[in-house]
């Protein structure tokens, strides 16, 4: 019969709470993971590991977080792109149609 642990937490006064480290380790959580919530019919709530989806690009993500991080940090850093900059960037690509939903492929094709 397998062993049933019964942990609690306790809710800040912003209906925040830590998840305890038993919950960590056996849902494999690490810092930024998602967690999925299931809430039954009894009031029962079964708390899971959320899974990435296919889309979700982990280099990526860490990217967005770490530009997110650092405009949050320093705000005085942003500017604006030069219109001759966006004029320059135009002329490259021409009338270049790109589909941003199409799959990559290694072949040219």
């Amino acid at each position: 019969m397998p062993v049933i642990l019964e942990i609690e937490s306790t809710l800040t006064d912003r209906y925040q709470t830590t998840v305890p480290e038993t919950v960590r380790r056996a849902l494999r959580l690490g810092k930024r993971d998602k967690i999925h919530y299931t809430i039954r019919p009894g009031g029962e709530v079964v708390l899971t590991r959320a899974e990435a989806s296919q889309g979700d690009d982990p280099v990526l993500g860490q990217f967005l977080r770490f530009l997110a991080r650092d405009i949050g940090s320093h705000p005085e850093r942003l500017q604006a792109i030069d219109a001759s900059l966006v004029q320059r960037l135009q002329s490259l690509v021409g009338a270049a149609e790109v589909d941003l939903d199409a799959a990559l492929s290694a072949e040219d094709e």
